[in-house]
């Protein structure tokens, strides 16, 4: 599966905010999307409770992967901004 790692921009981490943001344009795009980070077992980017159970604060490094390239696109970008602004 496609992947890409991208650096988390939101202040405080993926917490609830920038988790349903990322979850949301995953059920939005109808593709699986997971994420995890280095180490750690892949989670359904599809769930926010799952997004925030990787623990992932500012500036870590997070692996997005998707068979579906504009989907993996999209949330890569989404876990680089700062969604709390």
């Amino acid at each position: 599966m496609p992947s890409k790692t991208v650096v988390v921009g939101s202040a405080i981490g993926l917490h609830a905010r920038p988790a349903a943001i990322i979850a949301e344009a995953v059920v939005n795009a109808g593709v699986p999307v997971t994420l995890a980070v280095d180490g750690g077992e892949p989670v359904d980017a599809g769930s926010a409770l799952m997004i925030m159970t990787l623990g992932a604060g500012n500036g870590a490094q997070v692996t997005v992967a998707s068979d579906d390239a504009a989907a993996l696109a999209t949330v890569a970008d989404l876990v680089a901004q700062d969604l709390d602004a």
